[in-house]
């Protein structure tokens, strides 16, 4: 493998609690190349990876291309050579669709359709896209007032799903995704979207169950074939039932992985991406739920027999090296320290999990999202910054308005 291009990982989003930058640092410079970060922040844990060659301390503001392109310009000027370039939000991975043909003397980084990412990312967008391909998704519709919305979900019945259309805008103190368990909750909750003046998409609810949640993570070459392609499935998640994977486990899925992999090749779609899929036990069919078109906060579950993760196969294929053709390994799991007790507890009040399981499930975790042997900082500053957010929770503090989500 020859390192000798640098990488540069690019985030937007201002939560310096978001740990899959830090998964790229580790991947990429455990292997030996330099990477650099933009951080918004110095004690940001990822900031602190031993890993990192350089940082950049700065909050690109993607309403403003002409500053972020600037920027990234200066840091290409700095590095002094060109980088591989890895977004890990969506933001990034939309602007760089939309604006980042003037970076590609000072960068490599994939070339998907110009629109895509977009439509991709957003909420109802990726509906109307599964309903073009036929692909199977949950109902789903945009209510334009409380009248609409309460009519989608008599329609639907209870639970429903609320997911803020464009998820990477900013939106304050709402959740990008809850579920409703009744009529009073889609009030409240459609409302406090109307006076953020943010998108509001309300969605079936596709009944899970253990076994049911499953999510992909792979890289997609300038052909659109996909390779690795991974599969894992969702054990727990923070917020429950609706959020992220707090803990996922390795598990080859042929079927799905050649579903998902035709539909890649079918939209043309090139780079990173992650997406959240579960069965349906009504009809049998995976119904796809989320599309993230750029790298997976927790890409570190899967690597395969060579070696090879999708933040390494996206450097590879993009420096024009080969990836190696390998199996997924099975079973490999992951926890993320500051969500998971969070989703246990949940789980343990609904009767669906016990102490002694749990303790397990973080006793024989392969990855964990924070916490490395070879690279502490980040973990204790980790801890720290969750302390001191419960400590500053228990202070007092004006009253909150209590419609919005929390």
């Amino acid at each position: 493998m020859n390192i000798s291009t640098p990488a540069v990982v690019l985030k937007f989003d201002p939560n310096v609690m978001h740990h899959g930058g830090l998964g790229v640092i580790r991947s990429l410079g455990r292997a030996g190349v330099r990477v650099y970060g933009v951080h918004e922040d110095r004690l940001a844990p990822a900031a602190n990876s031993r890993y990192l060659r350089g940082r950049l301390l700065w909050r690109p503001d993607p309403a403003r291309p002409d500053r972020v392109l600037a920027g990234l310009a200066r840091l290409g000027e700095i590095i002094g050579r060109p980088a591989v370039l890895i977004p890990t939000d969506d933001a990034g991975a939309i602007f760089l669709a939309e604006h980042g043909t003037a970076l590609r003397g000072s960068f490599l980084f994939s070339k998907p359709p110009a629109d895509l990412p977009r439509r991709l990312a957003g909420k109802y967008s990726l509906s109307e896209v599964c309903r073009q391909l036929g692909v199977a998704s949950p109902l789903a519709a945009r209510p334009a007032s409380v009248a609409q919305a309460q009519e989608f979900a008599a329609a639907a019945g209870y639970p429903v799903v609320a997911k803020l259309t464009d998820p990477w805008q900013p939106h304050g103190a709402l959740r990008s995704t809850q579920v409703l368990t009744d009529k009073r909750e889609l009030i409240r909750v459609y409302d406090a979207s109307a006076r953020a003046g943010t998108g509001l998409m309300l969605q079936e609810f596709v009944p899970g169950g253990q076994g049911n949640d499953w999510f992909f993570h792979g890289y997609c070459d300038a052909d659109s074939v996909c390779r690795p392609a991974f599969t894992g499935v969702k054990v727990r998640s923070y917020p429950p039932a609706a959020g992220l994977t707090s803990f996922g486990r390795s598990a080859p899925n042929a079927p799905l992985a050649r579903e998902i992999t035709g539909l890649l090749a079918r939209l043309r779609y090139r780079g990173p991406l992650d997406l959240d899929i579960r069965l349906d036990a009504r009809d049998g069919r995976y119904h796809l739920l989320d599309f993230n078109p750029r790298l997976g906060a927790q890409f570190r579950v899967f690597r395969d027999a060579a070696g090879t993760d999708v933040a390494l196969a996206a450097y590879l294929d993009l420096t024009g090296q080969p990836i190696p053709r390998s199996d997924q390994i099975d079973g490999r799991s992951l926890l993320v320290e500051n969500y998971d007790p969070v989703s246990a507890l949940a789980r343990w009040r609904a009767g669906d999990l016990d102490l002694r399981r749990w303790l397990a499930s973080v006793r024989d975790a392969d990855e964990w999202a924070w916490f490395a042997r070879d690279d502490l900082r980040p973990f204790g500053l980790m801890c720290m910054r969750m302390g001191w957010r419960a400590l500053v929770r228990k202070l007092p503090h004006r009253e909150r308005d209590h419609d919005q989500f929390h």
